[in-house]
């Protein structure tokens, strides 16, 4: 089910809140977070039923491997206290079951191969054909919606738990934490301490009028910025990435798509934490003006913030991070974002893009140990340009294409002067909304200074009702495919 529809937000969104506080008005607790949990298993199901067997499997496969962590991590705990001799006997019953590195490598493996399998099955199997010759027949699965955000998520809870910072929770309010709609189909990736503590505090399970207007009102910005503009920018991109090939055009087209996920990963990211907040649940900050960084580094200190917490936390830092130097450290790096790359997407566009990235911090950490800091205007411009670059790699079908826009965008096929006039349009909008990128408040700066008043609701309602002016040409929301 998509946020930017009419089914959700005039039917499945209003009825799943009233239900939820009516029964717990009625201090019926744990018929609430059961309504809640059904409501969120219903969203998913909505797309694809079939593959409601495949989320609750993997919720119980990381359920049980969790729980067993918990004893496991909690025994060795106990050890400490006991002399010994009783040590050595209680290590001798210890089997597979009782090891926490066990049992950790048992439940990453399962999580990478479900991911690997669905994600990356046909992409190993084209490529094995290209090398060997023979022809391998390809599965053609259907990607199953949000698997690298719920795999992700349950991977940090394992990891969590295996490093003792989890404590035991039933299977209801686990298989919330994992399926609450308003995260579960593109984040973000969440921790265990982010959200199931907020389930169970009393003041939230009675209606709040504040968190309602705040998050209708970030919510109702969140739509306009997917089905006005970034689905606006979204046509230009794909004339552009279908045909475009010199100078203007090709800026044109990257420039589009530049902006066009900027304002759907922004807007949906609004959409989560505005749903999110009518249950009096607050979603961590995934989208931070990433476009106004004035270094790779910054970037991602700024776009999608737990999937780069993630990268740092789990990948990074068990990789060794900064501890054994330099050229270590950018090696590190680049690995990290050449695996967050493949993770976007199973192809060698997205590996390039990741490596692009990587090479980008490693250059940056160079720099830093030069001391010599940039112009801050040169500085956000560089970045910008290489995000630009970047993009291209992102957004393209094939590495053919993405050097056809390169090409053009360094000016190699001609500048293109004559197609001024039919690109006018696209050029007015990027005029417009780059500046506001730029320069304006973000969404979580607006919702922080939120006060209601007359003329925040004249506004909300403005952009509402243009908003579904645009549901003709209804979407996904672009992460949606990772």
């Amino acid at each position: 089910m998509l946020f930017n529809t009419y089914v959700f937000i005039f039917a499945f969104w209003p009825i799943s809140v009233g239900i939820y506080f009516l029964l717990n008005r009625l201090r019926y607790v744990t018929a609430a977070k059961l309504s809640l949990v059904i409501a969120s298993l219903f969203f998913y199901s909505w797309w694809n039923i079939s593959y409601l067997p495949l989320i609750l499997g993997s919720i119980g496969f990381n359920y049980i491997v969790g729980r067993l962590l918990q004893v496991a991590v909690h025994g060795n705990h106990d050890d400490v206290t006991i002399d010994k001799e009783d040590k050595d006997q209680r290590s001798k019953r210890k089997g597979l079951l009782r090891s926490p590195k066990a049992l950790l490598i048992i439940g990453l493996v399962g999580n990478i191969l479900l991911l690997g399998y669905y994600k990356y099955t046909d992409f190993f199997l084209i490529n094995l054909t290209e090398i060997s010759g023979h022809t391998f027949p390809l599965l053609k699965l259907i990607l199953p919606l949000g698997i690298s955000f719920f795999t992700f998520t349950q991977i940090a809870y394992l990891v969590d738990a295996y490093r003792g910072k989890t404590r035991e929770y039933n299977l209801m309010s686990y298989i919330l934490f994992v399926t609450f709609y308003p995260h579960l189909i593109a984040g973000p990736i969440l921790h265990h301490s982010e959200m199931m503590p907020q389930f169970d505090r009393l003041r939230n399970k009675h209606w709040n009028w504040n968190n309602a207007s705040k998050g209708i009102y970030i919510f109702c910005i969140g739509l306009f910025k997917k089905v006005v503009i970034a689905d606006t920018f979204a046509e230009f991109a794909n004339d552009g990435f279908t045909s475009a090939h010199q100078f203007v055009d090709t800026w044109v087209a990257t420039l589009s798509y530049t902006l066009q996920l900027y304002f759907d990963f922004s807007g949906y990211t609004d959409m989560a934490i505005g749903a999110a907040l009518l249950f009096n649940i607050v979603l961590p900050q995934n989208f931070n003006s990433p476009y106004k960084a004035l270094s790779i580094q910054d970037f991602w200190r700024r776009w999608h913030m737990t999937l780069s917490r993630f990268l740092r936390d789990y990948i990074y830092f068990p990789l060794g991070g900064s501890r054994r130097g330099e050229l270590i450290a950018m090696r590190n790096v680049i690995i990290t974002f050449i695996i967050g790359g493949f993770w976007h997407g199973a192809g060698w566009t997205f590996l390039m893009w990741g490596f692009l990235h990587g090479a980008g911090q490693a250059v940056h950490r160079m720099w830093m140990k030069v001391g010599k800091p940039l112009p801050k205007w040169f500085a956000w411009f560089i970045t910008f340009i290489f995000i630009n670059i970047a993009w291209v790699f992102f957004r393209a079908d094939t590495v053919t294409q993405a050097l056809r826009l390169l090409k053009g965008m360094v000016g190699l096929n001609g500048l293109d002067l004559g197609s001024l006039k039919t690109l006018a349009p696209a050029g007015l909008f990027i005029l417009i909304f780059l500046p506001i990128v730029l320069f304006a408040s973000n969404s979580s700066e607006r919702m922080e200074a939120f006060r209601p008043s007359w003329k925040k609701a004249v506004f909300m309602a403005v952009i509402f009702v243009i908003s579904l002016l645009y549901f003709n040409r209804i979407t996904e929301f672009l992460y949606f495919n990772f």
